[in-house]
């Protein structure tokens, strides 16, 4: 509760700062810095032991010997820059000479991970425009934000800088030029900046808004609302101007009034403080001293000006100008305007219309602008000092004191209002002020047996020595220091004494203005620090009772931080200290911090409150703060019970079973041992998971700490209630009181009488209960008791008052048990919650039968809407515990792994019809299921029985038979949940959310070309047309057909198969998965055809869902959208169809082809379109042109395959082995319009090409135009012959005799065939022989080269023979 100096931001470039403002003077530095630097070291070393006993009382700004001499070379630079802060921090303005550099904040993350503000270089160049001028002042001006959502942070700053020239100009953050002015002919001294404060009592005048601007012998003040306007219209101006791209029109010049400064000698500062009106009294009395005594004097008081001025001779003084004596003045160019633009000087922001042009202004702007004369004012008086010279003044933010620095090393208070010193403190050479203004807090006064009194003010004087490098903080007007700061010797104190401005009585109800008043600059480190000062210090005296509690609340505060100490110490000291206190708030402060305490024991704290209730007691009634006496009386209270239910738990007495009757125990074991499979599974799966960091301090075992028990538990009254928070302290406080009963270590029914007593209400009472229960899943499975003490304690709880109610019909729903089917509901903990459901069903049939005896005293046996509820719900929460242990099963090493979903029977019926498929989808996702793995996996519901019990695997197996156990057990389960749940998850609807999980997987990443495949698999294994039909309309709709659109168009514009890079830049994926991208959409589109093909054929399924889940409210759910889904136009996904195969096969042989010129103006019209839309489909015949393009394209495609069927068969594996190419080829040919007797000769031509003749032989049967293929066979041949016999490397000796024999037709005929034309030149001769005896056979008799023929047979044959 002392002052401290906090840092809020932190400057950052400062070096770049500093090399951009000294560039000149870097290299060489002048012998006037170096001894400017010596005089301000000269002996320093005694200055900040005068008067300063508790100097280094806060050492959050020491710094050692040695940073202070390495921060000496590079801070002092800053004393010869002009620096200005925004009040709001967010602006740093630094300038030297005619440079500038702007700083705006920026938020950063720190090393820790915490946001922090800095400020960093957002503009920096030269400011000056006439020759010779310097920078003389800087102000950032923030301006408020005229938006009705403003909460107070500013539209914008404007910075407005005065030089030696007497310009006065206005800029944006960004450095643009908005407005500038001559206004006087000398430099300008200083600018000042006054804005609206809203008036702290019912008298006080109303203070405009205002600029200030002093020059060496006049002042200069700019009316704050027409400087607002101007500022707003001159920005717009200037924003439209640049997005048009035009000259910005040169704004009128602002109205001013301009005062002529009389009878001082030098003035180096003023201050404006503001309109004042005097009391009756003050002007009489000026009246007669001015006026004499016959002076008259006016029926009304005038409203004045007041400015302060300081300087020489006087040292300080004291100007009024009364309202109304001076009319704003208007440069020469405004008042030519002014006829045409009425108003428009006073609000500018009408915008800029009907001034002059850039052109007719060019002669006025080339003369200096003509300066108007000041108005003269003389000093009404002042305060008189010949040898001193005043240096700095500084106003009190309430404007009624102000701080003036002066030459001989003083700081003097001034009272404004009566124009009189009033305190000096010496010492403070070369001193910065600063002034901080504190609230007090709105609950100090409240107590007063009055009225509430209105909120107080106190003002602090801020003073920086930085000769003596310290910071102090004193209080006005006659008050002690409250604190000092050892800091830097070469900081700089900012102060605006202003805040925004455009912000009037109206616009500022409800902002909270963001603001520091007084801000410490290091530019050593760069920090900016913000002195933060409490109320009380303003009221601290040696008298003060409050000063004295609050020294001993300090001191208690220190006392219970330090961790060695006793507790019987502890307890003598803090009792003493909290009845030594007189104030009640102190009191009360003071003993909650104690009961916050965490190393305080509960005797301790028991012992103390009781006490300081007992001198409460015995205290006058009237005289006791009714607040502290209910703490007091209610804190003992949960002390008393906290020390009642620890003490139970640590008797080690058990639990003694009063409720529970031999057959619930009965009927209990029945149940569980239904459910116990089940349960047993699920708790191997759940403790087997993987292994987490917890701390001792956060496990429900650890014992409950009596501060968040304290914090937990509030009383009223008589009652005790919990505290609503988060659960896991509900978990802690329910641990703490139930946990040793469940257990059987504490007196159960004892617990149950305790808090009974309390009146703690039985229903927080049973959600506590049920917190711990549901939350410690894990040790409950553990313990086989746990849940015959659950019935007992719920017996316990039902039957105390207030529980169920005693008028409750048995054909309404309890509230209570209600109360526990809600927590189940909602629970995660799917086994807990069954065992919890169980068992409130077993004690709620109980309390029915007990009821309906008291009221029907008959034999027959109650039914109840209550119990037909309950039966409900423990079928769903055993639905939900077979799910959950379905999901519990870890995934395959290998995978990527993911936290386990949880799932309860809440958020099931909350997901909608499809939510358990959904689930159950992300399960076998995660399993990496194959599609086929997931059909053989269902197709065990018959095979249930025999996978029960595995056989163990042997040891030699390995691994393969573990996973085999592993899938086995997987598909048990899978099958009892599907039993479970046979409507919800009837093969076609998992196979169907299968199918969209995959493709919503492949969607996150397109580079898993096999969850696109394994999607469109899944999607084959749905039996109904119908949703097979929907669901592979969404998929196109939803996530195919824009990479689909995209492909197309890539391989368009290059022409061929794309390169890796290209391919991940248009369609987002590589290459390769590109490739198994277009081929799943060929076959998804085929299984769209497919499935539009056979909805005709078949009824539309009925989609059901099971009894108990028949309330499930949700989005619906994936098949009620299949089934919504529109129809297709056949023939348009047909004409999708053939383009993915065309592009699907470019990709796949790397070919160039331009896939959309392949068609006509309607048919690439016609792509990309809904599926469902009728489209102006390509008819009739095609132009011959574009089937010859076709063709060559489909003969490519063919040439393609054979070649990668004979790499397969030199290379196993190299090659593609697929043998649906070829079909494929002729299926697109015919839709094509493609002769397809051309495409199988072309593939006959290949294979014999490449030597694959057995397959050559097969495809030749299907070819109708033999003649045609036999001529191309022949020439085939002939390349063969010619290889053998001349352009084999060793001509053998038979073939060249052979070639002497041959007739001399057939050999010029063979030396005339190219066999580089072939693809495999050097096939067994016996192959040869048998492609010409096929030749004879297809060739008619009559045919021209029919001879040619046999002279081939005949040559072929001899060589055979010659081998």
């Amino acid at each position: 509760m002392s002052c401290c100096l906090l840092e809020f931001c932190r400057v950052q470039e400062l070096k770049a700062v500093r090399e951009f403002l000294f560039q000149n003077q870097q290299n060489n530095p002048s012998l006037g810095d170096k001894k400017t630097e010596n005089e301000l070291a000269w002996d320093d070393s005694d200055w900040g032991s005068w008067d300063n006993p508790e100097a280094k009382e806060d050492g959050s700004g020491t710094t050692t010997g040695v940073e202070e001499d390495s921060a000496a070379g590079s801070a002092p630079w800053l004393q010869d820059c002009v620096v200005s802060l925004s009040p709001c921090s967010d602006l740093m303005v630094v300038a030297k000479d005619h440079k500038a550099v702007f700083l705006s904040a920026k938020w950063r993350t720190d090393d820790g991970g915490r946001e922090e503000m800095t400020l960093a270089v957002s503009w920096s160049g030269t400011l000056s425009t006439e020759e010779g001028e310097s920078v003389s002042s800087v102000i950032c001006i923030p301006l408020a934000s005229q938006k009705r959502s403003s909460t107070g942070r500013p539209d914008w700053t404007c910075i407005v800088v005065g030089f030696s020239s007497g310009y006065v100009r206005f800029y944006t953050e960004s450095g643009v030029l908005l407005l500038a002015q001559l206004l006087n002919e000398d430099p300008v001294l200083r600018l000042k900046c006054r804005t609206y404060e809203i008036p702290r009592h019912p008298g006080v005048t109303e203070q405009h808004e205002e600029l200030s601007i002093l020059y060496p012998a006049a002042l200069v003040t700019i009316d704050g609302f027409s400087l607002f306007q101007s500022l707003r219209a001159c920005r717009n101006q200037v924003a439209r101007a640049a997005a048009a791209g035009s000259e910005v029109v040169h704004p009128p010049p602002l109205a001013y009034k301009k005062w002529g400064l009389q009878d001082m000698d030098t003035i180096v500062d003023h201050s404006s403080v503001g309109i004042m009106t005097l009391c009756v009294f003050d002007q009489m009395k000026n009246a007669s001293i001015l006026g004499g005594f016959h002076a008259s004097v006016k029926g009304s008081p005038p409203a004045m000006s007041q400015y302060i001025t300081v300087g020489g001779g006087p040292y300080t003084g004291f100007y009024y100008a009364i309202e109304g004596s001076s009319q704003p003045l208007l440069s020469h160019v405004a008042l030519a305007v002014a006829s045409k633009l009425t108003s428009a000087l006073f609000s500018a922001a009408s915008g800029w219309l009907g001034w002059k042009k850039q052109s007719e202004e060019e002669p006025t702007q080339k003369q200096k602008p003509k300066v108007e004369p000041a108005t003269p004012m003389a000093v009404r008086f002042g305060l008189p000092d010949s040898r001193r010279h005043g240096e700095f003044i500084c106003l009190s933010p309430c404007n009624t004191l102000a701080g003036v620095t002066d030459d001989f090393g003083r700081v003097t208070l001034l009272d404004v209002g009566r124009g009189i010193a009033i305190r000096m403190w010496k010492g403070y050479r070369d001193a910065q002020l600063g002034w901080v203004q504190v609230s007090e807090g709105r609950g100090e006064r409240e107590s007063s047996p009055s009225a509430p009194l209105p909120r107080r003010h106190a003002q602090f004087l801020v003073i920086y020595a930085p000769r003596r490098g310290i910071l102090e903080v004193w209080g006005t007007q006659q008050g002690p220091r409250v604190g000092a700061f050892t800091v830097g010797k070469h900081c700089r104190l900012l102060y605006a004494g202003y805040r925004l401005m455009g912000v009037n009585s109206v616009t500022s109800q409800g902002w909270l203005l963001h603001t520091q008043q007084v801000c410490l600059f290091d530019p050593a480190t760069g920090a900016l620090r913000t002195v933060t000062v409490p109320f009380h210090l303003a009221l601290s005296d040696k008298k003060s009772e409050r000063a004295k509690d609050m020294h001993l609340l300090k001191r208690l505060t220190t006392l219970l931080k330090s961790r060695e100490v006793e507790p019987d110490i502890l307890e003598s000291e803090a009792q003493s200290v909290l009845l030594d206190i007189k104030h009640p708030a102190v009191k009360k402060q003071a003993l909650e911090s104690l009961l916050a305490n965490k190393n305080a024991p509960v005797s301790c704290l028991t012992n103390i409150t009781r006490v300081l209730l007992a001198s409460l007691k015995g205290q006058d009634p009237e005289a006791v703060d009714e607040g502290l006496f209910q703490l007091c009386s209610s804190q003992l209270k949960l002390l008393q019970l906290y020390t009642d239910i620890q003490q139970l738990h640590s008797t080690g007495e058990a639990t003694t079973d009063t409720h529970t009757e031999p057959t619930e125990v009965a009927g209990i074991a029945e149940e569980l041992a239904r459910v116990s499979p089940t349960l047993q599974r699920y708790a191997e799966l759940t403790s087997g998971s993987r292994p987490s960091v917890s701390f001792a301090l956060d496990s429900p075992d650890a014992s409950l700490p009596v501060r968040s028990f304290l914090s937990q538990m509030e009383c009223e009254g008589e009652e005790i209630r919990v505290v609503p928070g988060p659960n896991a302290d509900w978990t802690q406080l329910g641990s703490f009181l139930f946990w040793g009963c469940l257990t059987g270590e504490s007196p159960l029914q004892k617990v149950c009488n305790t808090l009974q007593k309390t009146g703690i209400s039985p229903q927080q009472l049973l959600s506590l209960l049920l917190s711990v229960w549901l939350h410690r899943e894990k040790e409950v499975l553990k313990k086989t008791e746990a849940v015959r003490h659950l019935h007992t304690l719920l017996t316990a709880l039902s039957s105390m008052k207030g529980a169920v109610e005693e008028s409750w019909d048995m054909q309404c729903v309890s509230p209570w048990w209600q109360q526990v089917r809600s927590a189940c509901v909602q629970s995660h903990s799917s086994a807990a919650a069954l065992l919890a459901a169980i068992v409130a069903h077993r004690a709620a049939k109980a309390n029915i039968t007990i009821l309906a005896e008291t009221k029907f005293q008959s034999e027959w046996e109650a039914v109840s809407l209550e119990l037909e509820q309950w039966a409900v719900c423990v079928r769903q929460l055993e639905d939900v515990l077979s799910l959950q242990t379905l999901l519990c099963v870890p995934p395959p090493q290998g995978t990527p792994g993911s936290a386990t979903p949880h799932c309860s029977v809440k958020a099931l019926l909350e997901g909608g019809r499809g939510g358990i498929a959904d689930s159950v989808a992300k399960w076998v996702f995660r399993q990496d299921l194959a599609p086929e793995r997931l059909k053989d996996m269902l197709q065990r519901r018959g095979e249930a029985e025999s996978t029960e019990q595995p056989s163990q695997p042997e040891q030699g197996k390995g691994e393969k038979s573990q996973e085999d156990a592993a899938f086995n057990r997987a598909a048990e389960l899978l099958v009892s949940v599907c039993q479970r749940f046979p409507d919800s998850l009837s093969p076609d609807l998992l196979f169907a959310h299968c199918c969209w999980e995959y493709v919503v997987q492949w969607n996150k990443d397109p580079e898993e070309g096999r969850y696109l495949c394994w999607a469109v698999e899944h999607l084959k294994l749905v039996s109904s047309p119908h949703i097979q039909l929907g669901i592979s309309s969404m998929m196109w709709n939803t996530f195919i057909v824009k990479c689909f659109s995209a492909a197309a168009f890539l391989i368009e514009k290059v022409g061929k198969a794309p390169k890796d890079r290209l391919c991940r830049r248009d369609v987002g994926m590589g290459d390769c998965a590109m490739t198994a991208f277009l081929g799943s959409c060929v076959q998804l589109l085929q299984i769209l055809m497919e499935a539009d093909s056979g909805v005709e054929e078949v009824t539309p399924p009925e989609l059901c869902v099971e009894e108990v889940w028949g309330e499930a409210e949700g989005p619906a759910s994936l098949a009620e959208l299949a089934l919504e889904q529109k129809g297709v136009h056949y023939p348009l996904v047909q004409h999708h169809y053939l383009l993915a195969s065309l592009l699907h096969t470019a990709m796949t042989f790397s070919l160039r082809v331009k896939p959309l010129s392949l068609f006509d103006s309607k048919g690439k019209n016609a792509f990309f379109r809904e599926l469902s839309s009728i489209q102006l489909m390509p008819s009739g015949d095609m132009d011959p042109g574009l089937v010859s393009l076709r063709q060559e394209f489909l003969l490519r495609v063919l040439t393609g395959w054979v070649t990668t069927q004979r790499e397969a068969v030199e290379g196993p594996g190299s090659g593609s082995g697929d043998k649906t190419w070829p079909s494929l080829c002729l299926d697109l040919g015919l839709l094509l319009q493609v002769n397809p007797d051309i495409l199988r000769r072309h593939l006959v031509c290949e294979l014999y090409n490449q030597g694959l003749d057995p397959r050559a032989e097969q495809v030749m049967f299907e070819v109708e135009d033999k003649d045609v293929l036999g001529s191309q066979l022949l020439v085939l041949t002939g390349q063969r012959l010619s290889y053998s016999l001349l352009h084999t490397q060793t001509q053998t000796r038979p073939a060249m005799e052979l070639l002497a024999r041959l007739p001399p037709t057939l050999c010029t005929w063979l030396k005339a065939m190219d066999p580089s034309e072939l693809g495999c030149p050097s096939v067994p001769l016996s192959q040869t022989s048998r492609l010409v005896s096929r030749l004879i056979e297809i060739l008619p008799e009559n045919h021209g080269q029919y001879s040619l023929a046999l002279h081939l047979l005949e040559a072929v044959e001899d060589l055979q023979r010659e081998d």
